[in-house]
């Protein structure tokens, strides 16, 4: 029988000639090979890839069909596929074979099946459940008991696969709910193959119910009856969570690499360079790195826990170096990495639930809510309430040293969900760009609007990647989804108000907050141009992520990247410097042009112009000259500087390391130039051409190129 449905789907495939999408590579991690290999992965299409309500279908080869459940979650605005959970099951591998599935859309012809209950599961014995043991005495949770009482909502609904997501409050002996920690539950469970993964969260992070407080117990999860992991003594800090992920049944041992590709041309990620070899060398340095981090519940993994500490770190970036690494190589190491960051990001104290709505706070329902140290009022002035939180009590302190910011945030959970499609890291993501709007004094962020602007400028950036990710990747159907699209269009309309339209400043420098930083020449009337490349980078994102509106502001905000690589008489040498004098004092208005800034920076700190101990003016050497190269090196001679000579062409700024200002430049000149603006292409070809580069083989996370 299965052949005849072979030989007709092939003749169907020739016939109604199923439109090519994209593939998956799914290998065999085994020394034996499996059978009835179960495989579900989260995937992003490109606008009008796949229509509204066709389906996909999967092809090894060109003689094995594979049929595929489809999980549509959200659309672009004409309606065609913009991310789906996939779900299939491979009949078999061999050990260490790679497997090519084809994935082709076609419209739908298909009946939906109902919804599948977990009877069938449950029937076969399946049985998962949480104790927790808290100065003697034990809270359970039980996912088999919720599934009974049918107290779930399906994430996942077809013939392959069902996914159920519920939760419940950890009970005594006695029945009584434990006032804090929660268990949550996501029970995936495959059809005819007697395998499920069971997905386990532990929560402390009920917003407002009172006395928050952390809470140290011995963790214990059971599935069919055996414990499948223990922990003794876990510190489980107020507002964050944890997670683990097991199987009923034999787990499947494969590695599933998408098409990287299709991923940077869906426009869901950056668009990174693939002329250079990701380094072998590197993903191995970095799978060390990690098997020595904390990964258990708590733990921190690889990412900097004090977040505010300054200087380049692998972690700041677009994308961070491992997820870059991830997204470049589709290293099985690289992603193990990236996937399992993704779940320790639950480990920081940002997590604030709502407790009447199950969700992450909402800024709407609560304008007022906000953390303690950054209330300017802390009660509603009509309800009279008071809704603001306090950080966590001892988590900023050693040992743990968790102080989460907006200014150095990582993007966490957004390609960790976009691949896997689990709910887990949608919520990750969901409070991480919750956070940034909490970590504001509520009259700054405009109460319920959500603005991002009293964040530092670098804040700035990275909040408006991480809202944006958000509102672009949320499902259609979430009540979450509405909420980040709004508070996207709400700092879309104050950029263009301010900025675009509003003519606050005519070089396209967020001029509105940190300016203070010192210039070379003493002025304390400075700006970080790498700090505002990042906004730069972000309005281009989001124009990629399809906020149309964003255009504007990405055009006017390009000029700032682009005068400093082009304009005639500033020294693209320059473009990447630490700090920029924007206006003459205090009091100034600011510059109106890029050049006078350049000349009111490059002075001594007494003001002077700039002069080595051969009597030479830098502004008289030639731009990218050897002469310049020289001039600099007497210079760095003259003041002490120890270190190497410098190049023709060589930038300032730590041109040869790959978290250098210039690398910081690079995503911002990419999106300039892929916006159109007047100059962005040859302050592009100029900086690309430049002949001291950094290796981005091994740190990958800021090489993003413009679009063709």
């Amino acid at each position: 029988m299965h052949k005849i449905k072979h030989v007709i789907f092939l003749m169907l495939f020739h016939v109604f000639a199923f439109a090519g999408v994209t593939n998956l590579k799914v290998e065999d991690i085994t020394s034996t090979g499996q059978s009835s290999i179960p495989v579900t992965v989260g995937q992003v299409f490109s606008v009008g890839d796949v229509p509204a309500g066709n389906m996909i279908y999967g092809l090894i080869g060109t003689a094995t069909y594979v049929p595929v459940q489809l999980d549509a979650k959200a659309a672009h605005p004409d309606g065609s596929l913009r991310h789906a959970v996939l779900s299939f099951v491979l009949p078999r591998s061999l050990a260490g074979q790679s497997q090519s599935v084809d994935l082709y859309q076609r419209s739908n012809t298909s009946i939906t099946p109902p919804p599948t209950t977990p009877s069938a599961l449950l029937n076969a014995g399946f049985t998962s459940s949480v104790n927790l043991t808290i100065n003697g005495e034990i809270y359970s949770a039980s996912a088999d008991d919720l599934l009974r009482t049918g107290n779930y909502t399906a994430w996942l609904s077809g013939s392959t696969v069902n996914e159920w997501l519920m939760s419940a409050p950890l009970k005594n002996a006695q029945g009584a709910n434990h006032p804090h920690l929660t268990a949550r539950f996501a029970i995936r469970s495959y059809s005819g193959i007697n395998k499920a993964r069971v997905d386990v969260t532990i929560e402390n992070n009920w917003a407002y119910e009172p006395l928050p407080q952390n809470f140290t117990y011995d963790a214990q999860v059971l599935v069919g009856g055996q414990t499948v992991f223990s922990q003794a003594a876990l510190k489980h800090f107020h507002k964050a969570r944890w997670r683990k992920t097991f199987w009923w049944g034999v787990a499947p041992q494969v590695h599933v690499r998408h098409n990287t590709a299709y991923l940077m041309a869906s426009k869901a990620l950056p668009n990174y360079d693939t002329s250079f070899t990701i380094s072998q060398t590197g993903l191995n340095a970095l799978d060390t790195r990690w098997n020595a981090s904390n990964t258990a519940p708590m733990g921190n993994g690889i990412v900097t826990t004090a977040m505010p500490m300054t200087g380049g770190r692998p972690d700041i970036a677009p994308l961070p170096q491992w997820a870059a690494l991830y997204l470049l190589s589709m290293d099985s190491k690289a992603k193990k990495i990236t996937l399992g960051v993704g779940d320790l990001a639950g480990s920081w104290p940002i997590h604030y639930r709502d407790k009447l709505t199950d969700l992450p706070m909402s800024i709407e329902a609560y304008p007022y809510s906000g953390l303690f140290g950054s209330r300017a009022d802390k009660t509603d002035p009509i309800t009279k309430k008071d809704y603001s939180f306090p950080d966590c009590l001892d988590c900023s302190t050693s040992p743990f040293n968790y102080n989460p910011d907006a200014n150095h945030q990582p993007s966490l959970a957004y390609l960790p969900y976009l691949v896997t499609g689990d709910y887990y890291h949608l919520e990750e993501l969901h409070f991480w760009a919750n956070f940034n709007f909490l970590k504001q004094n509520p009259y700054y962020r405009g109460y319920a609007k959500g603005l991002i602007k009293s964040h530092e400028v670098r804040g700035q950036g990275w909040s408006l990647r991480t809202l944006g990710q958000a509102a672009y990747i949320t499902p259609d159907a979430h009540p979450m989804k509405k909420y980040f699209m709004d508070r996207v269009a709400n700092n879309i309309d104050f950029y263009n108000n301010l900025y675009t339209y509003g003519n606050a400043n005519q070089l396209g420098l967020i001029s509105h907050s940190n300016i203070g930083y010192k210039t070379p020449a003493g002025l304390s009337t400075g700006l970080a141009p790498w700090m505002d490349d990042f906004v730069t980078w972000s309005a281009g994102y989001l124009v990629e992520l399809g906020f149309t509106n964003a255009k504007p502001f990405l055009d006017w905000k390009s000029k700032f990247p682009v005068g400093r690589m082009t304009t005639p008489g500033y020294c693209w040498i320059d473009g990447a410097i630490y700090a920029i004098a924007i206006r003459p004092s205090s009091a100034s208005p600011f510059f109106t042009n890029i050049l006078d800034a350049y000349f009111a920076t490059m002075k001594a700190t007494d003001g002077t112009p700039l002069i080595n101990s051969t009597g030479a003016l830098y502004l008289d050497q030639p731009c990218a000259s050897q002469a310049m190269a020289d001039w600099r090196t007497q210079y760095d001679k003259d003041a002490g500087v120890k270190g190497g000579t410098w190049l023709a062409g060589q930038m300032t700024g730590y041109a040869t390391v790959a978290s250098g200002y210039p690398s910081n430049m690079q995503p911002a000149l990419a999106v300039a130039a892929t916006s159109g603006i007047p100059n962005a292409q040859a302050a592009w070809n100029v900086f690309i051409s430049r002949p001291v580069k950094p290796d981005y083989s091994t740190e990958p996370q800021w090489a993003i190129v413009p679009r063709q």
